[in-house]
């Protein structure tokens, strides 16, 4: 059975359009926010096959990557990805699962090398470059017999935390289509969001996991300098890159890491985990991590002069919760915080001397320093200054650079002393201390990520489920180095707490293989006198709301407004837009619901109200029925 086809790919596997063919009823129903043991339990018992579960992503894909909100995550898929799904369920009938990833379709960051696949960086420049071995996690990921779906759009070289590319465009946020997904592994971010795989791999310098992870309502995790191998993923900072998975669930998060942290000859940095015993962070897993724990929070991030305020309340009942669950919470403040973590940042140094040997390690690229695209209009608008800035960083102030060297060695003592004065397990601290910013907009005010990249300890982000204004809130854990175990735990007894996690509205379940169409409805106002009438269409996948709107009945009385309003505990509140201006009878538009007022007119919160000259405090209100 065929879900879905590519139409259109190049020669490299360039993804250009994806055409639906009809799914079988329940085909989205088995990869729809479902997770591997899912995914395994089902295939096991012969419900479905890999197979099927790749056509079934492909079609989520065909539906919402470049149709509906149209979040452009996805840059190429895999031509053997039905054949490789194939081939594991023949083995699977043959000699059994090799483990919880077989047969389980991932994405992969465009910064990872896929064997036969274009490894972008995100960059135009690199489009045409195609990788002729696999990184070490991906060839690891095959190994524990998981499927390549294809590679997610990322942030050009990675140089930021959004995610725009000359390559790609932009990439939008499933949670808002208005907005970015964060990045850089904001492809990756938004595919998992939107079930386009079961997980997907991301890297992080600074946040670049992290961040996306906050974004999607996933689990996103930075593991201790030295966890994983960086081997085959195009370098942004060499002492400061990282690279892992990002998931739904902790168990999915658990499972990924199992199959791709290790020791690697070609990453010397991961020579401690050759010393140490293979991890089994599924296998522990335990319920009730949060009884007993000690979580220090940095006060200093969580001031809510520096933070969003809907997420900044998000957060204090999230904590209060962790402490309802059985945590101590112990407020901290660090003396000098802020400037010790930025002063050991040293993306500015590496990156033209990393981006460089990396290319020359890997021969076939038309490229070959950041020198070769500075100023030469190959690169995004968006990141074209700090490419040049970076590429002129090659001729590097070796002083400078020791010194922020130096200060990570000081920035790590003070973070570890910190938490062993006040005896706390974790440090907590949010992700982002915004909401994701509107597309087109640089990404400001974050100011969290640092704390892991310039330490080189662990950091788990988890999800604290949406805020006031329907957007996803994370809550960062930091803990002492190769104590990931402890992370997941206090992740896993947050997870079975609290069930933080809710899908994106903009691209729900399938049916029949296609995704909701428009609604269309009518409202009239109520009682004698003026009537408003208005003819709705609603798109639930952009959230815009189409209206066409007339007064009758008006007789000598004059209009003054017919507003679209929300409730708050089922009493009036805030008038959000005008539909009609003063003295006008008719009128057509179309309104772009931000998240808040996309989450009303699902829960049925949105109602209508005319005023007239002959009422002005307004008539009965005309409720909205609930759109979904």
């Amino acid at each position: 059975m065929t879900i879905a086809r590519l139409n259109a790919l190049t020669c490299a596997g360039m993804l250009l359009l994806v055409t639906a063919i009809p799914a079988a009823a329940d085909a989205d129903r088995l990869v729809f926010e479902t997770s591997i043991p899912e995914l395994q339990e089902a295939m096991a018992e012969g419900k479905t096959t890999s197979r099927q579960l790749v056509e079934a992503y492909l079609a989520r894909i065909a539906a919402y990557d470049q149709r509906g909100p149209r979040l452009n995550a996805v840059i190429t898929l895999n031509p053997q990805a039905l054949e490789n799904a194939t081939r594991m369920d023949r083995e699977r009938a043959e000699k059994g699962p090799r483990g919880p990833l077989h047969g389980i379709p991932v994405l992969i960051k465009d910064n990872f090398a896929v064997t036969g696949l274009p490894t972008s960086d995100g960059t135009l420049a690199l489009a045409t470059y195609i990788a002729t071995t696999d990184a070490f996690q991906v060839r690891r990921l095959r190994a524990a017999g998981a499927i390549i779906l294809g590679k997610t759009t990322m942030h050009e070289l990675a140089m930021s935390v959004i995610t725009v590319s000359s390559l790609s465009g932009e990439t939008r946020n499933p949670y808002d289509p208005r907005r970015t997904p964060g990045g850089s592994s904001g492809g990756t971010g938004a595919s998992i969001g939107a079930s386009f795989a079961a997980a997907g791999m991301g890297s992080d310098t600074c946040g670049s996991i992290r961040i996306p992870a906050a974004y999607q309502s996933l689990f996103g995790m930075r593991g201790t300098s030295g966890l994983s191998s960086r081997s085959g993923v195009v370098p942004l900072s060499s002492t400061q890159d990282e690279a892992g998975p990002l998931a739904r669930t902790v168990t999915d998060l658990a499972i990924m890491l199992d199959a791709t942290v290790g020791a690697d000859p070609d990453d010397p940095i991961t020579k401690a985990m050759a010393e140490r015993p293979a991890p089994a962070y599924r296998e522990g897993l335990k319920p009730g991590g949060l009884k007993g724990a000690r979580i220090g929070v940095l006060q200093t991030l969580l001031a809510p002069e520096k933070m969003d305020a809907a997420m900044h309340d998000k957060t204090l009942a999230a904590l209060e919760a962790m402490k309802a669950e059985g945590a101590e919470i112990i407020n901290l403040t660090i003396p000098d915080f802020e400037p010790t973590m930025r002063a050991a940042s040293v993306i500015a140094y590496e990156f033209a001397r990393d981006f460089a040997a990396y290319l020359a390690r890997h021969p076939g690229a038309p490229i070959a320093s950041a020198s070769d695209i500075a100023g030469k209009g190959l690169v995004h608008e968006a990141v074209d200054a700090r490419v040049k800035q970076r590429s002129a960083a090659a001729t590097q102030d070796e002083k400078a650079y020791a010194e922020a060297l130096a200060k990570r060695a000081v920035a790590r003592r003070v973070i570890l002393d910190a938490m062993a004065a006040a005896g706390v397990d974790v440090l907590a601290y949010p992700t982002s201390l915004q909401p994701p910013p509107l597309r087109g907009a640089e990404m400001f005010g974050v100011g969290t990520c640092t704390i892991s990249a310039v330490t080189g300890l662990p950091a788990l982000s988890v999800p604290l489920g949406l805020s006031i204004n329907a957007l996803p809130v994370g809550l960062d854990l930091l803990g002492k180095p190769f104590e990931e175990a402890k992370l997941l735990n206090l992740a896993y007894g947050w997870e079975q707490a609290a069930h933080p996690r809710t899908p994106p509205f903009s691209t729900p379940p399938l049916a029949n293989g296609k995704a909701p169409a428009p609604s269309r409805f009518k409202v009239r106002t109520l009682g004698d006198g003026p009537r408003a009438d208005v003819a709705f269409m609603y798109d639930p996948l952009n959230a815009t709301l189409r209206y066409d709107a007339r007064l009758d009945r008006l007789g000598n009385d004059a209009p003054v407004a017919l507003t679209l309003q929300r409730t708050e505990d089922g009493k009036p509140s805030a008038i959000i837009t005008n539909l009609l201006r003063p003295g006008q009878r008719k009128a057509k538009g179309e309104l772009q619901l931000d998240t808040r007022a996309r989450a009303d007119i699902a829960a049925g919160r949105l109602y209508l109200r005319l005023f007239t000259r002959a009422h002005p405090l307004g008539r009965e209100e005309a409720p909205i029925p609930p759109q979904r």
